[in-house]
């Protein structure tokens, strides 16, 4: 049956081979089956720009993402909050397709909109601050300018930061606003909502002005990889052992 796979906040890193074999199988295994693989986000824990394509890690995911392209899978990838300096270099390097956030598709009949999700965060004012600076277009001329091992140096100081406020936050903070949610599918005329961010995989039932709507959230891959599959007339969630 034809399907398309949807996935999100993977934190790719050199230093966590076991989430790279995961990720590696899934697209031999899984993905290289489906016809269209949407990854909506944290590809990677961070991405300091595209001069960093040189590196070898990066060029180990970008060769298997070009291999799964190669056997017919479209690539479509999303900014996340880790990793919203990827440009075009980055996805033809990929064979990949950037998506603006958020996206309204139609998945085999389906109005589907999918979103990173941390824009609807909207509790969490502090990091709303934090992304309205970073998402500027010339705050990220001004960071892309410096030396890439400066800018991994103050990344590395931003994810220390965050770490320690986290610890200050409830879970309902940093979780999404209904209001929120509300808003954006009134924007997009109530379609089914995708999402990632939040880590806490689900499948959320609710009715926003007379119309029943469906929200599924994503997990991430820190323990298994997971994936959305949306087909025609079906969508399940899935858990890959390995």
């Amino acid at each position: 049956m034809p399907h398309s796979l949807i996935i999100s906040d993977l934190h790719l890193r050199s230093n966590c081979p076991e989430t790279t074999k995961l990720f590696q199988n899934f697209l031999v295994r899984h993905a290289s089956h489906a016809e269209a693989l949407y990854i909506l986000g944290d590809l990677f824990e961070y991405w300091a720009g595209d001069d960093d394509l040189d590196d070898a890690f990066h060029q180990e995911i970008c060769a298997a993402l070009r291999e799964l392209s190669r056997r017919g899978t479209r690539i479509f990838i999303m900014h996340g909050n880790r990793d919203f300096l990827m440009r075009e270099q980055f996805a033809a390097a990929c064979s990949a397709s950037l998506l603006p956030d958020p996206a309204l598709i139609d998945l085999y009949g389906t109005p589907t909109l999918l979103t990173h999700g941390d824009a609807l965060c909207t509790d969490d004012t502090d990091y709303q601050a934090f992304r309205s600076q970073v998402r500027n277009p010339a705050w990220q001329q001004q960071f892309l300018a410096q030396p890439l091992a400066q800018r991994k140096a103050l990344i590395e100081q931003a994810r220390e930061q965050s770490k320690t406020e986290k610890r200050y936050k409830t879970a309902e903070i940093m979780d999404v606003n209904p209001d929120a949610v509300s808003a954006l599918l009134r924007q997009f005329n109530y379609p089914r909502l995708v999402h990632g961010h939040t880590h806490r995989p689900a499948r959320h039932n609710a009715v926003v002005d007379g119309h029943a709507v469906e929200r599924w959230v994503l997990g991430d891959w820190d323990i298994q990889a997971n994936a959305l599959r949306c087909a025609p007339g079906q969508t399940t969630w899935e858990i890959f052992p390995e």
